[in-house]
């Protein structure tokens, strides 16, 4: 029986329009031999993973190892949770990716916007925040631009005070960025590197004034919905009257009329507090906690292994994953390429490719690897020559700070890059 035109147009538009046509596939598991890769040969990382759990380094992990778009490694170790229970460690489990925020979000969300011709990297932090001051020394001054917020050469300084902060008696939000834009400048931009968490504040509210979103609803309707990160979001919090912490908003995740513990299911802890309580389902960084509502353009974004591996695949694929394009080509080239100004930084446009914090690459994989790093254990390593990338995820600092993975994330590294054979 034929259809009549304006019904066969109506089902076409509910195909199109639900979810299943507007979010990325998740990507497919495969045997590492299928992708060219070793599966005897990455057994070493497991037990470099095991190791450290074994002297008590790290409560568990997950890793996840991508290569020509398909998921080639995905397990778990030790526990998510070791205190005040113990929890095993699942690969589905949600970690607080702190700094990885910066790359996997903030920096990607700058980037949009370039595209949409509503920034450019050359432009004046100051034309968007009219008050954030610009280097100025015996009279001369110099323009602290968005391309060195990105690259951390703007000379800010590395973090700010949360009490300093605090006696200011605007919003929080408002009272940070007024700090941050009057803070004394350490170095002329372009000039010295320093890795600082207020250089991607700073970005965050650049995205918020040209897009009139919040960071957490422009990341999700241009990056996290369309490659179907549906288990990747910020997650808001406040106090209560008594000074109890608690989730201001759900994540995507949570199905509707679903309880809180449900959706907490999964969450990697953080630290213990001086209560003994454990941070749970809100950001550790203290600035993205404190002071920002858990939406920050440092840290914030919580995620699990699979959703980063789609988020990989992506960018290896030129900013595309299944018919579903984030970004451009050319501007995913930019994103990993070391601009001429800062050669001798080793940074990239929001990601890293050959600094002091890039040793997470490891030895072993190509001289165009780009990488970020979290505070509390997480990793995103991606190898665009190898088409390789290496998601590490660890709640390091549960239950008490954890005792450092420097070293762990590098051998991880070098076992997936030998895992390589053809």
């Amino acid at each position: 029986m034929k259809l009549p035109r304006l019904l066969t147009a109506f089902l076409l538009s509910v195909i199109l329009l639900s979810p299943v046509a507007l979010t990325a596939k998740p990507l497919r598991i495969v045997r590492p031999e299928r992708v060219g890769m070793d599966s005897q040969r990455l057994l070493r990382a497991d037990s470099a993973i095991q190791d450290a759990i074994d002297k008590g380094n790290i409560p568990g992990a997950v890793l996840a190892v991508v290569r020509h778009g398909r998921m080639a490694y995905l397990k778990a170790y030790g526990n998510r949770q070791v205190y005040p229970t113990r929890l095993p460690m699942t690969t589905n489990a949600i970690f607080d990716m702190a700094s990885c925020s910066k790359a996997m979000s903030t920096a990607l969300c700058v980037m949009r916007l370039c595209e949409e011709g509503k920034i450019r990297l050359l432009d004046p932090v100051n034309l968007y925040i009219p008050d954030f001051k610009d280097w100025t020394e015996n009279g001369e001054t110099t323009t602290i631009r968005i391309q060195h917020l990105l690259t951390h050469t703007s000379g800010l300084p590395a973090y700010a005070s949360v009490n300093a902060v605090e006696s200011d008696k605007r919003p929080a939000p408002d009272a940070l960025m007024r700090h941050i834009s009057q803070l004394r400048r350490l170095a002329e931009p372009g000039t010295e590197f320093r890795y600082s968490c207020l250089n991607f504040i700073t970005l965050q509210h650049i995205v918020e004034t040209v897009s009139g979103e919040s960071l957490r609803q422009f990341a999700r309707r241009h990056i996290f919905d369309p490659l179907g990160m549906n288990h990747t979001d910020y997650l808001p919090c406040a106090p209560d009257a008594e000074g109890r912490w608690h989730n201001t908003a759900r994540p995507c995740w949570a199905a509707e009329g679903e309880d809180d513990t449900a959706w907490r299911e999964f969450v990697a802890p953080t630290e213990r507090q001086a209560d003994g309580s454990v941070l749970s389902c809100m950001v550790h960084d203290p600035l993205a906690r404190l002071l920002n509502g858990g939406i920050s353009g440092n840290a914030g974004v919580f995620s699990c292994a699979e959703d980063i591996a789609v988020l990989c695949a992506a960018l290896q694929n030129g900013g595309e994953w299944d018919g579903h394009r984030i970004l451009q080509p050319q501007t995913v080239r930019l994103l990993r390429t070391v601009p001429a100004f800062a050669a001798r930084f080793g940074r990239t446009m929001g990601w890293d490719n050959s600094s002091a914090y890039a040793s997470c690459n490891g030895d072993l994989l190509s001289s165009e690897t780009y990488c970020h790093t979290g505070f509390t254990g997480t990793e995103i390593v991606i190898d665009p020559q190898n088409d390789c990338s290496v998601i590490l995820l660890i709640n390091a600092v549960h239950p008490d700070g954890g005792k450092g993975v420097v070293r762990l994330r590098s051998v991880v590294s070098n076992a997936v890059a030998a895992s390589i054979v053809e």
